[in-house]
Order: structure tokens, then C-alpha cells, then sequence
């Protein structure tokens, strides 16, 4: 039997699945539309940044560093451009050493390239690209480029490398920059113009690369990028300039400086030459010295073991940071102190019998039966200790401690350079904070007669001691000690001056400042350095000292030939030049040089010659000495100082019975 269809429930069937997928269409384009709306209309400003930093990288362009030269336009530090060859660890796809080993086949990769390169990978991010060879010849490049396509995350950058073309010369006043490492990144990441540093692999490290950190570096540009979907760079949509650092013009003569360092030859210790009128310093020499270019892409092991190790310390700023006793070269400040405060005349005079003794302490001088009558002219010309014990004692610590404190004794200068050590000058209230035993905190009364040769607690840097000397050659007027004579902007030339005034001045009597000045010409004339500066064309004012190394028991005599070499007594001179207006003034110690007249006064000798005559040594021999008298009646001559080590703990006081060397000179 034939069933008959329902024509109508079939076409009511057939409406119902029309309107359904009539319903089902109408709702998926008003979805597509709502979401044309949303994407092209609602958040179009949003995705088409989006689409603009997906294809638009924002480069930074690290400025130039600024250069550093000498007074007279001799570059001491500068940039030169060079390509580098880096990789990129988060963009590698093959195991690091398997690439380097690779790469080894197109670019010359020694040891010493892959230590340093993971020593780099340990204290960096794995998104920052890092050298792993640097300096590369137009031939690597040329290899590396032909298969640049075989290893992602590896390109080569045109960079700007530090380059110090004096070597060796001046580098514990110039310093050298480094790498940023995780130390450096956190402290710009607290500096208020940390996004300044964005790009910047380097950073000052010591010497006025560090302190003037910010005036070099300049101001960071950069540029829009346009980029492929590969990350390869298309074209430059646009570019802010980068602003060059500063350019730094030292007061420092790098000549001058120079002839120092060889007059030093191998020996250890520290010179500081100011111009007095102006705060200039002129040279700053610490020996040993170091390589600083050694530094600027990361020193290799060896080489850091050997600074690090040597028992020269040639890493150590002497002037800086060396703590030394004056010894003699203190006396002149000490006579001036006796005619300002009225302690003593010019002409009063002492009977010298060789020793002074305090309750039941005797303090010697250094030549036996004194000698004789002293005033306070012959004091400083043969370098009487007699006269300074008895001086000290009239003086008192506290008294000194005020009349020294202005001249820089014991202060920091505030020179341009971090980490300037304080020095020690005593006085009674240091030692009542410097100790916790009560018995410790007293200051005994038999302290202070050492104090007056330049011994005792006195430790003083020769950059306080060369200020100190042209305080008193500039007749008081204190000018602050500065490295960095003006700064340059490198596109309008326009300079300025670091320190251009006078920071105060010491209210002295002129007739006292020029009876000094007098003796300690007398010292180049008669005294202890007369036969170094024998038939010098220019007059100068001087004054030798010795610092003793270690203590003299009580009944010995020091003998230099008896000890080792690292205890003999440091050399020590202090000078002006010319007398009647000084445009040098200088402070010096050779390390274990025996008497100042015999290794300090030649070095200075050579400054002086160099830097008012523009007379260069004929005798490259820097072991020059000066004969050493025998007899001892020449000794007036060549008196020079001794210092007694000063003690951890302070001296409780004298003794009774006890005996106290003086100064040898």
C-alpha cells in the first residue's frame, strides 16, 4: 500500500530548517561584523601600536665617549671604531660550544676569548648580546658574512672601543672603563637618568673615568627601526642624535709626568706637583703603574694575578690612599706655627746638646753632641730635632692639630678622584674616640714630642703633603686640588672651569710666610739638598726627610746595609720652585729610598729642570744617587729623618730610663 507524503509538514520542516540556518548565518556575520568593530574601529589605536612595535624596534645609539688629554691637548683616552662579533644566547638553536666551535673555523677564537666570553654569559642576561671576539679584521668579517645565514642569534656590531695611547703612564689618574657588571646595572638602575644607559655595555670603572662617569658618557639617542618577520633590520623610519660626552682637559703635563716615572725607575712611591696660584695638579705619580687598556674588554686571569699578587701593589693609588710619616719635611710647618702663635722668634735661639729629655725619657738627635747654639733659620737649614722636641712640647697636640688642620693636614683635599684617604692628625680628641680603654683614651704629654719631627701618630698622604707645601708657597691661599682643569663641549668647543676660585685662605703674617720660604731656600743652598741642587738656574725652596720603616730597639743604631731592603727608611722631599713666585710646588716619596737627599731630592730635581727649563735628564739612569757623606761632619749636609712605625695600639708613654731615635738626616 502507497503512503502518501505530508506535503505540508514536509514544507513546514523544510521553513524551520531554513530559518534556523538563516538565524545561524545572521548571527555569524553580526559576530564578524561586531568583531570588525571591535578590531578595526574599538581598539584600532591599540593593535596598530601593536603592529608598529611588531614591526618597528626602538635601537638605542650609545653617544661617544668623551676624550681626556693632558694641559696641552695630548690625548690621554679615546675611542676608535672596530666590529665585534657576538651571540646572542636566547636566539641560538644549536648547543653554545658546538656553535663557538664552528665560528672558531670563520674568526681566530683562542682560550682566552671563550674564558672570558662565560665568564660574561654568568653575569648577564640571556637576551643581551655579548662579545665573543672583539677587534675583528676586514678578512673575519669578510668570512663571517658569506655564512651568516647558518647561525641565528650571531652578528657582527660595529662598536666604539676606550684606548689609552700613554700605556702605562698616568693610569691611576685616568683610570679605565669596563664592562657593566651585575653590581654596576643595579646601582643605574636607582639613578634618575638610568633609561640614559640603555644600550651601554661600559661604564667608568677607577680614576677619572669613574668620577666623571656621567660628564663622559653623554646623553643616549635612538632610532625606529623598521624590521623583517627574520628580525633583520630594513630601514631607519627615524633617529634622535646621541649627545657626546664632555671632553676633559687635565691640568696634568703628560711629558712632565713621564720624565717622573723614569726618574722613579723600578722603585715604589708617589709624587705630587700643584700649581700653586691655581690648584693645578700638575703630576700625580704612583709607582708601579698599570696597563689600563688591559682592562677594558675584561683582564685575563694572569695578568689580574700578577697585579693582584705582586708585592709592589701597583693597583695601589699611593698618592691617593698611601698614608706615609712626613718626618722632616714637617718642620717648616711646624716654625711657622711657633712665629704665628708667638711660641718663638726668628732669632731665639737653643743650646742643642744632642738629646732633650722629658721626666724620664730622653729624645736624640740624630748627630751626637748636638749642634750647638740653633735658631730657628739653622732649625729647618740642618734639620735640628732638638729644636722640635722642645717646640712640641711648647706647643701641645691640640694647638698643632688647629694650626695644621688648614693646610690639609690629616684632611681630604676633595680632589677629583674617589676614595681619597683622611690621613691622621692627632689630637686628643681622636684619641678619645679612637680607643675604649679608659687608659687608652688619655693623651700622655710625652705623645706630643714626636709629634714635632714629623713622627708619632702622624700619617699624611703625599697629595695632603704636596697641598700643604703649596698652601705656603701661595702664601696661604688655599686653592683646591683638581686634575680636571676645564670640561669641553665637543661641538661648541665652549670650556669650563672646574675650580675657578680660591676655596679660602689661611690668615698668616707675610713676614712669617717669607722667613720660611727663606730657610727652606737655605736647605737647596747650605742645608741637606745643597749638592743636588748645585748650579741649578732657578732658586727653590726645599726640605728632605726620612720616614723609618720599623722601630730601632733601644741601644741599636740603624744600618741600612744591616736590613732588608723592603725596611729601609722611605725618602722623603717636599720643594717650591721658583722662590720668589712659585709655579710648582711638590711633595715626594721614594719607597724605601733611604735618605731624602739621596733618591726624592734627584727626582725632583729632574721635575724642576723639566718643567721650568724644559731640560730633559741626559742620564736615563734613574738610580742616580747622590754620594753619601762619611764623615760626620758632613753629615749637617745630608741630615734627613727617621720615623718610628706608628703602633696598632697607642704608646702608653715614655718610660722611665727610655731613649727615642730622632730624625736622620
Amino acid at each position: 500500500m502507497t503512503e502518501l507524503k505530508n506535503t505540508e509538514r514536509e514544507l513546514h520542516y523544510f521553513r524551520m530548517r531554513l530559518l534556523f540556518i538563516g538565524v545561524f548565518v545572521f548571527l555569524c556575520f553580526t559576530a564578524l561584523i561586531s568583531r570588525f568593530v571591535w578590531l578595526q574601529i574599538i581598539k584600532h589605536n591599540d593593535y596598530a601600536l601593536l603592529a608598529d612595535e611588531n614591526r618597528i624596534d626602538i635601537v638605542p645609539v650609545v653617544p661617544n665617549r668623551g676624550l681626556i688629554l693632558d694641559r696641552n691637548g695630548i690625548i690621554l683616552a679615546r675611542n676608535y671604531s672596530a666590529y665585534t662579533l657576538e651571540i646572542t644566547p636566547s636566539k641560538i638553536r644549536m648547543d653554545l660550544d658546538v656553535l663557538i666551535d664552528q665560528l672558531a673555523v670563520l674568526v681566530d677564537i683562542q682560550p682566552k676569548h671563550r674564558k672570558r666570553f662565560r665568564k660574561l654569559l654568568e653575569d648577564s642576561k640571556s637576551f643581551e648580546s655579548l662579545p665573543i671576539r672583539t677587534r675583528l679584521t676586514d678578512e673575519e668579517v669578510a668570512r663571517f658574512t658569506a655564512q651568516r645565514f647558518r647561525y641565528p642569534g650571531v652578528d657582527i656590531q660595529a662598536r666604539l672601543f676606550r684606548q689609552y695611547p700613554q700605556g702605562d703612564s698616568a693610569s691611576h689618574v685616568i683610570g679605565y672603563i669596563g664592562r657593566i657588571s651585575p653590581k654596576d646595572a643595579e646601582i643605574i638602575d636607582e639613578m634618575e637618568d638610568a633609561a640614559n644607559y640603555n644600550g651601554t655595555d661600559y661604564i667608568g670603572k677607577e680614576g677619572l673615568e669613574k668620577s666623571y662617569e656621567k660628564i663622559l658618557h653623554g646623553n643616549t639617542g635612538f632610532e625606529e627601526v623598521e624590521v623583517s618577520a627574520g628580525g633583520r633590520a630594513v630601514r631607519v623610519l627615524s633617529r634622535s642624535a646621541p649627545t657626546s660626552g664632555k671632553n676633559l682637559i687635565l691640568s696634568v703635563d703628560i711629558e712632565l709626568q713621564k720624565i717622573i716615572e723614569e726618574a722613579f725607575g723600578e722603585r715604589r712611591g708617589a709624587l705630587v706637583a700643584i700649581e700653586p696660584e691655581t690648584g693645578d695638579v700638575l703630576a700625580f705619580v704612583s709607582k708601579p703603574t698599570y696597563d689600563p687598556n688591559l682592562f677594558v674588554e675584561g683582564i685575563d686571569q694572569q695578568s689580574w694575578n700578577e697585579l693582584n699578587t705582586s708585592e709592589d701593589k701597583p693597583l695601589l693609588n699611593r698618592p691617593l690612599t698611601g698614608a706615609y710619616p712626613p718626618g722632616s719635611t714637617y718642620k717648616p710647618f711646624m716654625a711657622l706655627a711657633a712665629l704665628q702663635l708667638g711660641k718663638r722668634t726668628t732669632t731665639q735661639a737653643i743650646a742643642d746638646p744632642g738629646y732633650f729629655t722629658f721626666g724620664n725619657h730622653t729624645f736624640k738627635d740624630d748627630k751626637p753632641g748636638g749642634h750647638g747654639m740653633v735658631d730657628m733659620y739653622r732649625s729647618i737649614v740642618q734639620s735640628c730635632d732638638t729644636y722640635y722636641y722642645m717646640l712640641a712640647n711648647d706647643l701641645t697636640v691640640d694647638v698643632m692639630h688647629d694650626f695644621m688642620a688648614p693646610f690639609g693636614f690629616g684632611q681630604k683635599t676633595g680632589i677629583d678622584l674617589e676614595h681619597e684617604r683622611t690621613g691622621l692628625l692627632p689630637s686628643t680628641a681622636w684619641k678619645r674616640a679612637a680607643f675604649k680603654k679608659p687608659e687608652q683614651k688619655r693623651w700622655v704629654l710625652g705623645d706630643t714630642i714626636s709629634l714635632g719631627i714629623g713622627q708619632g701618630q702622624n700619617t699624611f698622604t703625599p697629595l695632603q703633603m704636596a697641598h700643604a707645601v703649596a698652601t705656603l708657597a701661595n702664601n696661604g691661599v688655599v686653592m683646591k686640588p683638581h686634575l680636571v682643569k676645564m670640561t669641553e663641549d665637543p661641538q661648541s668647543r665652549q670650556r669650563t672651569l672646574t675650580v675657578p676660585k680660591e676655596s679660602y685662605r689661611i690668615p698668616l703674617k707675610q713676614e712669617n710666610i717669607d722667613f720660611i720660604k727663606n730657610a727652606m731656600v737655605g736647605v737647596t743652598k747650605e742645608g741637606t739638598s745643597a749638592k743636588v741642587f748645585m748650579n741649578a738656574e732657578y732658586v727653590s725652596g726645599g726640605k728632605t726627610g726620612t720616614a723609618q720603616v720599623v722601630g730601632i730597639k733601644k741601644g741599636e743604631t740603624y744600618n741600612a746595609k744591616r736590613i732588608t731592603a723592603r725596611h729601609v727608611d722611605h725618602s722623603l722631599y717636599i720643594a717650591f720652585a721658583p722662590a720668589d713666585k712659585p709655579k710648582i710646588a711638590l711633595a715626594i716619596i721614594v719607597e724605601n729610598g733611604g735618605f731624602g737627599s739621596e733618591a726624592a731630592a734627584p727626582i725632583v730635581r729632574k721635575a724642576l729642570d723639566y718643567y721650568l727649563l724644559g731640560k730633559r735628564p741626559q742620564d736615563k739612569d734613574s738610580k742616580e744617587h747622590v754620594p753619601v757623606p762619611k764623615s760626620q761632619s758632613d753629615m749637617a749636609l745630608y741630615r734627613s729623618d727617621a720615623e718610628i712605625k706608628t703602633p696598632a695600639e697607642p704608646d702608653p708613654g715614655p718610660k722611665p730610663g727610655g731613649e727615642t731615635s730622632g730624625n736622620k738626616d
